[in-house]
């Protein structure tokens, strides 16, 4: 991932925040490298990361792919009717297109890391500027491996870059491994 941000999406109400969401659902936004990751490598890892064969007890919480070309959605839909098939469940994901994403506030961004103030703090020093901060791919990247996605092995090629430091490595270090076991 190069980058993710926490927000808003598939509504129509104007500015809408946590406490006025309107009819919006609580989303993610993915920036990734197609070099590196594929539209559907990034599908599979949605549909293992939820249920979505249950349905949303309101439209905060719907489960949603927001498509930015034909191309996704007809990859998002094989995929529905894929995972479907195999799980032998009706899937209430909706696949809508993309209609615009909303920033949602300072205190939804990189949950995983404000788990481990040592780091985040290490890192908003990097980063003071909240555009900057959340835009971050090392800040991306350290809240990803806290969230239990990568391997230690990655991890230990790419520490070196994302401007942690001796400390802040080796707490990163220790958490990745000791989750890993």
């Amino acid at each position: 991932m190069l980058r993710t941000r926490v927000g808003y999406a598939g509504g129509t109400t104007q500015n809408p925040t946590y406490g006025s969401l309107g009819d919006h659902s609580e989303t993610i936004q993915i920036e990734y490298d197609p070099a590196v990751i594929s539209y559907s490598a990034l599908l599979d890892v949605f549909w293992g990361s939820h249920r979505p064969t249950r349905p949303a007890w309101s439209r905060q919480y719907a489960s949603a792919v927001f498509y930015h070309n034909e191309e996704q959605k007809r990859l998002a839909l094989e995929g529905k009717v894929r995972h479907e098939a195999n799980l032998g469940q009706k899937i209430y994901t909706d696949i809508a297109p993309f209609t615009g994403f909303h920033l949602a506030e300072d205190y939804h961004q990189k949950h995983q890391l404000r788990r481990v103030p040592e780091l985040e703090r290490e890192l908003r020093a990097i980063y003071p500027e909240l555009g900057d901060f959340v835009g971050s791919t090392a800040v991306t990247r350290v809240n990803g491996y806290l969230g239990g996605y990568g391997t230690l092995e990655r991890l230990q090629t790419e520490i070196e870059d994302l401007g942690l430091s001796v400390a802040g490595r080796k707490l990163l270090l220790d958490i990745v491994a000791a989750s890993r076991r």
